[in-house]
């Protein structure tokens, strides 16, 4: 049974060599970058960090080939691209609205009795554009599958059947992060999870984003001003039950109980799961979660809980 390793930010202080020790991973790793987009080969110094021998997918240079040698499946996919970017602005147009009344309501002080039913309510608004919104995205998918078939098509074929015999060969795969968007359209495409069996996964960043159910957008403080989280797209759903939210501690603003509260309790009964520098890893055994001494999630209190 698969098993998929989920981390913290690598870049400062990387941890998965550890984690590929533990899981007992001897040979080759097949590595995604794809969400590093131009810099997908600049992997020496993942290389050298693992000690092992690494073997590139290179998702985001096969798409590129793939839409060369097929105009068709390029034209159609921008198009769908461009419809799931026009439901997102819809989307987002809604989810101001939703969202201050939620706000405003866990602020706000008095009776628990009166104020509880109201918060509960406004919570479920917001669950329920969310579930609406992913529902849509999946339909959307789903729809391209059945018109495009892209898997089929000749030059996408091509590129799965190298893709299955890398990975036919490799111990494990790793899962870089980048640009979250990038990435989950190129391993969708590709069809990766159904390639890769029951090789285990290691995945961080942006990479554990693309990984789980549900992508969600977030920062509290973005440089436009008042930043709201927002479910992006459906994941692989390799890793559920959890949403992933990388580079906590610059993105949220923790301390504040309102914010952390709606943001635990609109994907519950998923696990809102923090994930900073050096943070204790995640492990899914295929039918449930383990979590490190350390680890965190967000409470339905708006409280940071860690594992004793």
């Amino acid at each position: 049974m698969r098993t998929v390793t989920l981390l913290g930010p690598q870049r400062l202080r990387p941890t998965l060599v550890g984690e590929v020790d533990r899981r007992g991973v001897d040979g080759t790793i097949a590595v995604v970058t794809a969400g590093w987009q131009e810099r997908e080969d600049e992997v020496a110094e993942l290389g050298e960090h693992l000690g092992r021998p690494l073997v590139n997918l290179r998702l985001h240079r096969r798409l590129d080939e793939v839409f060369a040698a097929d105009h068709d499946l390029f034209l159609a996919h921008r198009a769908r691209q461009d419809r799931l970017r026009a439901m997102q602005r819809l989307y987002r147009y809604r989810l101001d609205f939703a969202l201050e009344p939620a706000r405003e309501l866990l602020r706000r002080d008095g009776e628990a009795e009166l104020l509880e039913p109201e918060r509960q309510a406004a919570i479920d608004a917001l669950c329920e554009l969310d579930r609406r919104h992913l529902a849509r995205l999946r339909e959307v998918h789903a729809e391209f599958e059945r018109l495009h078939a892209p898997a089929e098509r000749p030059a996408m074929a091509a590129h799965r059947s190298e893709l299955a015999a890398i990975l036919e060969g490799a111990a494990a795969v790793a899962v870089a992060g980048g640009h979250v968007a990038v990435l989950v359209n190129r391993m969708r495409l590709f069809g990766l999870a159904e390639l890769l069996g029951e090789l285990p996964v290691f995945a961080w960043s942006a990479g554990a984003m693309a990984l789980s159910e549900r992508v969600v957008l977030f920062h509290d403080s973005p440089p436009q001003g008042m930043g709201n989280p927002e479910v992006l797209d459906a994941g692989l759903g390799l890793a559920p039950g959890v949403v992933v939210l990388p580079h906590a501690r610059r993105r949220l603003r923790l301390a504040e109980a309102a914010r952390a509260a709606i943001l635990a309790r609109r994907f519950a009964p998923a696990l809102c799961v923090p994930f900073d520098d050096g943070e204790p890893a995640l492990t899914w055994d295929g039918e449930r979660w383990h979590r490190r001494q350390g680890s965190r999630w967000l409470t339905g209190a708006g409280a940071v809980e860690e594992a004793p």
